[in-house]
């Protein structure tokens, strides 16, 4: 049977472990503040603590909080590690990039990769039927900056995520639902779902339990960042710099560009 839990790391960080109870495979290993002191990698903790032997790495994009904890994995355990080619990430053994295939055999298990450049150019996501691990371009109800790519980058790219199916769960990087709903509910006050959406985070929050995952059907009907052809977003985003509301990069630039300053 297959498992996908989270290990919280950093402030807001979740590495992502997809494990059968004896092996497993890691999504964006972070480091915490104890590696610098060369204390026990909590993720490797995690994983001897139940018995559980790492067999790949899969990295999304080349930022320090997502490559972190590669280091300590490979050098305990011999891992294969997965990840964007050309982007100076130490430890990556197979790069790869869009359409490629990851094969593992124990946990058996394969994804696709999809390119979705937009917060960094090399950024990749991962797929599994009905899961999405998508690093820092995705979350729920908000979406990454854009570091590296342009914003017309970024919108094909949520797109391309958005096309999938709708009950597809989104396993993201980072813990920022309830920072995130503070701006939908800004932009968008009456917005029944996002309150109530709100109302639950917070529950789940103030229990100690992550957000997520969360359902793409789910974010489509309420995450500002994915409803362009919305008639509200685009109304919002022709009052703050969108000159064609109809425009679909345009309506989205418009709205990071909101979130920037907020």
């Amino acid at each position: 049977m297959l498992h996908i839990e989270p290990i919280p790391l950093l402030r807001d960080n979740y590495a992502w472990v997809i494990h059968d109870g004896a092996h497993a495979v890691i999504v964006d290993p972070s480091y915490t503040e104890s590696d610098q002191a060369k204390q026990p990698s909590p993720i490797l903790a995690w994983l001897d603590a139940r018995r559980i032997l790492p067999t790949a790495l899969l990295i999304t994009h080349h930022h320090r909080d997502h490559t972190g904890g590669i280091g300590a994995i490979a050098t305990a355990h011999a891992v294969t590690v997965y990840g964007p080619g050309d982007s100076g990430i130490a430890g990556i053994t197979h790069p790869v990039g869009d359409g490629d295939r990851v094969h593992l055999d124990a946990p058996r298990l394969d994804f696709s990769v999809l390119a979705i450049p937009g917060h960094t150019l090399d950024h990749l996501a991962y797929t599994l039927p009905g899961r999405l691990f998508c690093g820092d371009t995705l979350f729920s109800c908000g979406c990454g900056r854009v570091f590296e790519g342009t914003p017309e980058q970024m919108q094909r790219s949520l797109a391309r995520l958005a096309a999938l199916p709708d009950e597809t769960l989104i396993y993201c990087a980072h813990e920022y639902t309830l920072e995130n709903l503070a701006f939908a509910r800004h932009i968008e006050p009456e917005h029944a779902e996002l309150l109530a959406w709100e109302n639950e985070a917070c529950r789940l929050r103030d229990a100690g339990k992550p957000t997520l995952p969360v359902a793409l059907g789910d974010e489509k009907r309420r995450n500002p960042f994915l409803r362009w052809g919305d008639p509200e977003i685009q109304r919002i985003a022709q009052e703050h710099g969108a000159t064609k509301n109809h425009d679909h990069e345009q309506v989205f630039a418009a709205i990071r560009a909101l979130k920037d300053l907020y």
